[in-house]
């Protein structure tokens, strides 16, 4: 299949919906937008395999807000079921009682808890397998729908309902994230990206370039949860560029593990910028400032860039 052209401008988005409002989800869900945003490139003919996570409950018999069908699996396994799907519609097509034009796009849609810990190695099996899937991974930084527990997607620093900051441990969440991007990487496959709720033309366009490839096309998007980072839901856009604009959060693709960053601020804004105002980082600055941990964090994103400045031709 050749590549989509790219769009250039928001104005360029679809207007046409396959998630419709009135869901159950929070208020400010950065996951539920990007996902509207998908499913606009994706399509109606779409099955959409759902491993238990906050997204659960947007499609709850006999109410949905998709136009697409939706298949309920438990945490570990949505690429097997997806596996399921995708070998039920080819032998169904290789018998001719659903011809080529009815087939649907199969769609693995978690959140980061299933991605980074308790699905990771039935999305490797399925990578392994060349799958012809699409992942989204909605990566709130923490078990979100059971009280924002630490997850391996959980930053440094971060304050979870496990990883409290006090008197004791002042720090919070004291390893740092998985780099899940580069495991999937490891595997080879066809396409991987990451994306944000604040740029909806850069999130759109890899979907259309990932449309080309038969095989697992997988994304990690950014997902601002105001519950959870304590954040005013209005915000969460704003957050989601912040955590672009201070390079904590690389928007960026691999074509078989050939690496490009797509999106990079021409002037870095400090780390702080984007911690300050989220409450689950608060005990960084009150009520003493922790400059020796933010300065850790500061280092380790500075780092990161030094080291796609001599891979990429990227200017400082």
């Amino acid at each position: 299949m050749p590549e989509l052209l790219p769009i250039k401008s928001i104005k360029d988005i679809s207007t046409d919906e396959n998630l419709f409002p009135g869901t159950p989800a929070c208020a400010g869900c950065g996951g539920l937008l990007t996902l509207r945003h998908c499913l606009k490139v994706l399509g109606e003919k779409t099955i959409i395999v759902n491993a238990a996570g906050c997204f659960t409950l947007l499609s709850i018999y006999p109410f949905t807000p998709f136009k697409n069908s939706w298949l309920y699996t438990a945490m570990a396994c949505a690429p097997a079921g997806a596996q399921g799907v995708r070998d039920a519609l080819d032998i169904l097509i290789r018998k001719g009682r659903l011809s080529p034009e009815e087939d649907l796009k199969v769609v693995v849609l978690t959140g980061d808890g299933a991605a980074y810990d308790i699905g990771l190695s039935s999305t490797s099996g399925a990578l392994h397998r060349n799958l012809d899937f699409y992942y989204i991974c909605s990566d709130n930084e923490a078990y979100g729908n059971t009280g924002f527990q630490w997850s391996g997607a959980t930053p440094f620093a971060s304050r979870t309902g496990t990883t409290p900051a006090g008197r004791i441990n002042q720090t919070g969440a004291e390893l740092s994230k998985k780099n899940l991007f580069e495991i999937w990487r490891s595997h080879n496959p066809p396409y991987i990206a990451t994306t944000s709720p604040a740029h909806p033309v850069d999130l759109v366009n890899k979907f259309k370039k990932a449309e080309q490839y038969k095989g697992p096309k997988l994304f990690i998007n950014l997902s601002p949860c105001p519950p959870g980072w304590s954040t005013d839901p209005s915000h969460s856009v704003r957050f989601a560029k912040l955590a672009v604009d201070t390079g904590i959060w690389a928007l960026k693709e691999a074509i078989y593990g050939d690496v490009k960053h797509t999106v990079v601020p021409g002037k870095f804004k400090p780390v702080e910028e984007y911690l300050k105002e989220q409450g689950r980082f608060a005990h960084l600055f009150k009520p003493t400032r922790q400059k020796e941990i933010l300065k850790k964090i500061q280092e380790k994103v500075d780092q990161y860039w030094n080291e796609v400045r001599s891979k990429e031709s990227i200017k400082k």
